[in-house]
Formats: structure tokens, sequence, C-alpha cells
């Protein structure tokens, strides 16, 4: 699971930006939303401008580097902080798989241009490669021994090169590292707003309400909208070479996109990627920007305690919904206020001991939480 980035000189992330999801409480109660001591669902709170979209966005500039997945490269323009005088943005990721630590280090000077990397697995340096000194990089990865370390002026990750040059033996650090590089193959980012673009997970993208029908979820699809207050009768037709969704009433089928609202439209898309969710160790991780942008707040709610279900997948959503901020559904150390040069959780916002029985919706408000 990912435990803390740190981030710096990277969008408005001037000074190194810290997100700690390992710093957790001793709540009782909600105890699946933490895991193995790290948060396992966490929703952002901040106002316009200081950052949400751009915390996913620094996360997932793992998968542009790592993964041969699915990128966006208009996400990444303007790639280093307008106010800084660095040349390089600087990030470091640990992950815990079990009781391993592994901590990746590296500082780029635009999206596509690495200088240097440092793999690090439980304090031990697995690869490490500084540019700015030499173009060969130095490996303690056990079936490495004879590969090539000279990668010349190539802008690839020597993690990834190390995997896709190399037969691994099979011991603990080389498992560990193959634990690394398949959490981040399988990390998923989406956002519900006008663009409606992914990252990570998969290449390439059909239509939604084929795929839908192609993985055979469309009469749960129905029944999921029933649920959610969006009463309907569906069923596919062949539009051209694919079959898509159709409202069916008594007198007439309805192209399902020509007349969903704008709600019903995010909950597709929602609806699209819960279904990889569902699936056993497919999404690692789930970071959703705006995830509520056009639900009415109950059924935020209830997306919430759909994604808590998902106890596989670690899941970090934004939102300025705050009628979700319940011990019903969270904890405390769960909720996270961010702001320009910090993000913290709720219970490290107050020195007031918070309980269960708190609600802290209505602290939020009233402005208990600095």
């Amino acid at each position: 699971m990912l435990a803390k980035i740190e981030v710096s000189n990277f969008k408005n992330f001037n000074e190194n930006f810290i997100f700690d999801l390992s710093d957790t409480s001793s709540f009782s109660f909600n105890p699946e939303c933490v895991k193995n001591r790290i948060v396992n669902k966490a929703i952002i709170y901040g106002q316009n401008g200081c950052g949400k979209s751009n915390l996913g966005f620094a996360i997932f500039d793992l998968i542009s580097q790592l993964t041969d997945k699915e990128t966006e490269p208009n996400y990444y323009k303007n790639y280093l902080n307008a106010d800084s005088s660095e040349k390089v943005a600087t990030f470091k990721f640990i992950f815990k798989f079990d009781e391993n630590i592994v901590e990746y280090f590296y500082t780029k000077t635009e999206y596509k241009m690495l200088k240097s990397e440092k793999l690090t697995i439980n304090d031990n340096v697995f690869a490490s490669i500084d540019k700015n000194k030499s173009n060969i990089f130095e490996t303690t990865a056990k079936g490495a021994e004879n590969l090539k370390r000279d990668i010349g002026d190539s802008n690839i990750s020597i993690i990834n090169f190390i995997l896709n040059n190399t037969v691994l033996e099979n011991d603990d650090t080389n498992n560990i590292y193959k634990k690394f590089i398949n959490f981040v193959n399988s990390m998923l980012y989406f956002r519900n707003l006008d663009d409606k673009c992914y990252m990570g997970l998969q290449q390439g993208g059909g239509f939604i309400g084929h795929d839908i029908i192609e993985h055979g979820n469309l009469g749960d699809f129905e029944k999921f909208l029933n649920e959610v207050g969006v009463n309907c009768k569906l069923i596919s037709k062949k539009q051209g070479q694919k079959e898509e969704i159709f409202f069916k009433f008594k007198n007439e089928e309805i192209d399902f996109f020509d007349i969903a609202s704008s709600g019903t439209r995010a909950l597709t898309l929602f609806y699209m990627w819960y279904q990889r969710l569902k699936e056993e160790n497919k999404v690692s991780l789930l970071f959703i920007d705006e995830f509520d942008a056009f639900y009415h707040h109950a059924l935020s709610r209830t997306v919430i305690e759909r994604l808590k279900k998902v106890t596989n997948t670690q899941v970090i959503v934004t939102t300025h919904n705050t009628s979700i901020i319940s011990n019903d559904l969270l904890r405390p150390d769960c909720y996270f206020l961010m702001y320009p040069d910090k993000i913290k959780s709720l219970a490290k916002s107050t020195q007031k001991e918070l309980r269960e029985a708190h609600n802290i919706e209505k602290m939020y408000r009233a402005g208990s939480f600095e």
C-alpha cells in the first residue's frame, strides 16, 4: 500500500509537501478504513486551487515511467513550480507490503526527463542512478549481475530496465520488488469532470456502455441505478459493430447517453471502473478526483459505502461535500484537510480527543480543525 508521498517543485508544490497515510490513530470504529496501520480509505477536502488534483497527478506520475498503462500528458504541462528556482522536481514514495518497506526516490526536469532514481527495500539500496554524475546505474538485484548497466542518454527508468532485461532470482528482496511493480501497474485514476480521463491500470479504452455490456454487467448496472434512485429498465442493442445501452420505455427504446442526466452519466463512469474494483486484486490504488461532482449528497454517501466494501483496494477521493464527514462512514484519521503547503487528517488537526459519538461535520463547519 502507499504509505507516504513527498513532493517538491512540482506544479503548485514549491516546498516539500508531505501526504502521510501511515500517521493513523487508535480508533476502534470503522476498522476496515485502516489496513496494516495505513489509511485504506481516504477523503480529501480543500479549497479550490489548493492542489487536490495536483496531488493525484503527483501520485500518478509513477505511471508514466514505471508502466506502459494509459497516461494523460496534458495533466503534466507546466511541470515545475513557476516560483521555484530549482531545476528538478523531487518525488519520494514510501510503500508498505506486509512489514516490508519500499522507498522510491526520483528527480525529473520535466514529465519524461528522469535525472536520478533510487529504489530502497528494507533500508537496502536495490538500484540507483544519478545521471548528473554517470549514465551507469548500480543494482544489488540477484540475477542482474551480468546486466549491462550503461543506459547512455536514455530516459528509461532503471527500475523498469532491470525488470524487462533480467530473469531475477526467486528471493525475498526480488519478490518485494515485484510486489511494488505490480502495485504500480494496478493503480487507477479517474475523474468525473468534463474531460473524464483516466490514468493507469490498462491501455486505451472503449465506450463506457459497451464496456459494461462486454463484462456481462448490464443487469447489475440496472439494479445499481435503481438502488440509488434512478428508476429505469435497460436493454442492449447493437449499434454498428458494438452493443450499446438503451433505456426501455413502454413505447420506445432510447439511447442511454442521449437522455441520461449529468449525474447518471457520472454514475455510469463510476460503475464502469467499479467493475474492476470488484475483481480481486485488479486495482491496487484508486484515486477519484472530485468523485461526487454531479451527485446528490445522499448518493455521495452511497458511493463511499460501496467503496468501503472493496477491501483489497486503497481508495483516495477528493470532494467539497461536507455532508459525508461522519464517523458513521469513515473515521477522523481518514478525512484529510488540504492546504497549499500541507495536508493533515482531522485527527491530527485538533488537540481535542475525538470519539465516535462526535459530530465531526459540525465541528468542521465550526472551525474546530486547523
